[in-house]
């Protein structure tokens, strides 16, 4: 029988997404297995938040927060698994966005009224919950921006285009999201600075002996993610930074896949330099922010013009704000800041260590489940006692294009997962493949949603293959 019948036996299904076996990807199978019994204490069915819940896990705990997670998806009880992409909002966030413009919604700055005071107080209270979320020392080192893209931007055209000249070295790897490769290149373009980029090494990730080696004098800056959005791994930040600063140079960490998942201290790293966005974190979207070390913050010159951001105007020149103002120009997110800050309550509420130890227990629950399904290869490193995997898998299937799985799964069993480049098509293209299914767990996941996935996706195998 032909794939193309696909459409007949399923008219939901778009028929551009089948009769795809010629255009997949010839994929390594393999799955790295491993026992409980080599995985950290914090990773066990045992660990601390397991213990602190008892018998009830933190995801069913935290559900009845979300309301977006109950209902139905085309006939089936949604299973949203594509919290990489993006987070669901608990009721206290989209309770905060209501109660600001119900009831103070005024532009923040300079007005003497109350709603103005008011919503100018709540604006900067989201500034000081966010830098005692990451442990910056000072507020001022926050910096609101539409998301973490604009917050690299910034870096790139205003310290970049300040502090690079001709020969100098940018490091990044290979597996950077698309927004920490392309600024860097626009910038490099314009200044002459050369980029170098650090390859996988055999276990599928970043080959940090090989970054350590490319450190020089000539490194001006390195610029890199805390945890990859499809390999799952982690870098060792501090280890990084230390070697970086020995040489003189800054550092700057994407660390929006580890800052809604554990405890990240920008001070007991010594970060230059880190972004995150809100959207991952509970929060709203259209809003993200960059911290930076105040002095060189200070030290940076305006990335946009206009108003909130200047100190006085003249018609043949203007001078400009401290920080954070100077990089706030215009009218900001106002009530996007406020959900962000009352996610940044929500998040601390329980506990990011609890956050961490749970989504890492059910996260290698994840991946011992996905390495029963037959013919798949997950990306990325092997799970162990020394070897820790954030809470997502990016994985193949034989001779099934990773879109037929996810709209499959989406309209047959109604369960969210990803599928594409996910924004890193370098690093794609070094494992051989186009694009990947993805699935990435948050803290209101279950063990129930990982174990409806696994035998839709094994339906979903099942389906391709009664065609071949």
């Amino acid at each position: 029988m032909m794939m193309d019948s696909v459409a007949l036996k399923l008219p939901s299904l778009n028929s551009k997404f089948v009769n795809l076996s010629a255009r997949t990807p010839a994929i390594r199978v393999g799955c790295h297995r491993f026992s409980s019994s080599s995985l950290p204490i914090s990773a066990t069915v045992g660990s601390e938040a397991e213990t602190v819940l008892g018998s009830v896990s933190l995801g069913h705990l935290t559900r009845p927060d979300f309301p977006v997670l109950h209902q139905e998806i085309n006939g089936s009880k949604l299973v949203y698994l594509d919290n990489a992409a993006t987070s669901q909002k608990p009721n206290s966030v989209m309770k905060s966005l209501q109660n600001y413009y119900e009831t103070y919604n005024s532009n923040v700055h300079r007005g003497i009224h109350y709603l103005s005071a008011k919503a100018t107080d709540e604006y900067e209270l989201a500034r000081k919950k966010v830098a005692a979320f990451v442990n910056a020392s000072e507020s001022r080192e926050i910096v609101f921006t539409r998301n973490a893209t604009e917050a690299i931007n910034l870096v790139a055209y205003s310290w970049g285009l300040t502090n690079l000249k001709p020969g100098d070295e940018v490091i990044l790897t290979i597996a950077e999201h698309h927004s920490n490769i392309v600024p860097w290149q626009l910038v490099a373009h314009k200044t002459g600075a050369v980029l170098k980029f650090v390859d996988l090494n055999e276990n599928e990730v970043p080959d940090v002996q090989k970054l350590k080696e490319m450190i020089s004098r000539k490194t001006k800056l390195v610029a890199v993610h805390h945890i990859s959005n499809m390999l799952a791994s982690f870098l060792p930040i501090g280890d990084i930074i230390q070697l970086v600063h020995n040489v003189g140079a800054k550092v700057l960490i994407d660390a929006c896949q580890s800052v809604p998942h554990m405890v990240v201290d920008v001070q007991e790293i010594d970060a230059d330099f880190l972004v995150a966005s809100s959207h991952k974190m509970c929060g709203p979207t259209g809003i993200g922010f960059l911290y930076g070390k105040s002095e060189i913050l200070s030290s940076m010159p305006p990335f946009l013009g206009g108003g909130e951001m200047i100190s006085d105007v003249f018609l043949d020149h203007s001078t400009f704000a401290d920080p954070p103002s100077r990089f706030e120009a215009g009218t900001p997110a106002i009530g996007e800041a406020i959900g962000l800050g009352a996610a940044v309550d929500y998040l601390s509420g329980i506990g990011m260590q609890k956050i961490h130890s749970y989504e890492m227990e059910l996260g290698n629950y994840l991946y011992e489940s996905l390495c029963t399904v037959a013919n798949i290869h997950i990306y990325g490193p092997k799970p162990s006692g020394s070897v820790r995997r954030a809470a997502l898998c990016s994985f193949n299937v034989e001779s099934i294009h990773p879109t037929d799985i996810a709209t499959f799964l989406d309209q047959q069993h109604g369960v969210a997962i990803r599928s594409g480049h996910h924004c890193a098509q370098p690093l794609h293209r070094q494992l051989g493949v186009n694009a990947s299914a993805r699935a990435s767990l948050h803290f209101y996941n279950t063990r129930e949603d990982v174990d409806v996935f696994i035998q839709a996706l094994k339906d979903t195998i099942n389906f391709f293959n009664s065609f071949k």
